[in-house]
């Protein structure tokens, strides 16, 4: 990339990051003035294509509207059937290592994107108009804030729609929607149980996050005077996914029962 592209390739992206990000009150966290290309070109390993599933909301970057330079942007509820057309832009080397809107760490050699509007995690089909080439990226960030492009690409992803050298490109995003795991009521289903309290109104409490966290079916159920709170029903496939999604969201306690 020569000295006349960089100044073209600075990712609007910082702006979402400064104002949604954990570190936003962090000044002057950026080293470099101008973002660039790395020293090397991503490996065949870190360009594998994602096999999309389905993930639920992110902790962070998901609140129904934000505000960036005074203008307001809504973020869509779910991504089913969004598609458009419009230019792409990437951002590298400035942003790599810190902090995503939706808490993650930004990784320019990962197959990821930041999008205005659609929630976080987002997996997306971006289609290169000039060159036919088509990449899935994972939307964990906020912008690009620039009122002709529509979405920031990874540094990687960018490689791989040919883009590099100019920058930007016309491109078509297809979202990727996935919906919640499908549950399956029948004599080897298992459900996941996350506490078992004799205060059924902490219960009931613990029950509605769920719920509206995970979008999963939370019911419970009494037994030696205590309320236990289950999820579910999954097959084992979907249960063991489940457990560790859970056990990493803070739920330790989290384990399979078959009911």
């Amino acid at each position: 990339m020569n000295a006349k592209v960089k100044p073209r390739l600075i990712s609007l992206s910082l702006l979402a990051a400064a104002l949604l990000s954990a570190c936003s009150s962090q000044q002057g966290r950026y080293s470099m003035r101008y973002d660039e290309a790395p020293e090397r070109l991503p490996s065949v390993a870190e360009i594998n294509p994602l096999e999309p599933r389905y993930e639920p909301l992110s902790r962070q970057g998901n609140m129904s509207s934000y505000t960036v330079l005074g203008e307001t942007y809504r973020v869509l509820p779910s991504a089913e059937g969004y598609s458009a057309t419009g230019l792409a832009s990437w951002y590298g080397k400035k942003f790599h290592g810190h902090l995503t809107s939706n808490g993650e760490y930004y990784d320019m050699y990962g197959l990821s994107a930041a999008h205005r509007y659609l929630p976080l995690p987002t997996y997306a089909k971006v289609t290169n108009l000039r060159n036919g080439k088509e990449i899935i990226v994972r939307i964990n960030d906020r912008g690009p804030f620039h009122p002709e492009r529509i979405i920031d690409l990874s540094y990687a992803a960018a490689y791989k729609l040919d883009m590099l050298d100019s920058g930007v490109a016309e491109v078509q995003v297809e979202a990727l929607y996935m919906p919640p795991p499908t549950v399956v009521a029948d004599s080897s289903s298992v459900f996941i149980q996350i506490v078992a309290l004799s205060d059924s109104s902490r219960v009931e409490q613990v029950q509605q996050e769920l719920q509206d966290k995970y979008a999963l079916n939370a019911t419970t159920r009494q037994r030696d005077g205590l309320h236990r709170l289950l999820l579910g029903p999954f097959d084992e496939s979907q249960a063991s996914q489940w457990v560790q999604r859970l056990r990493q969201d803070g739920f330790d306690n989290a384990f399979r029962v078959a009911e």
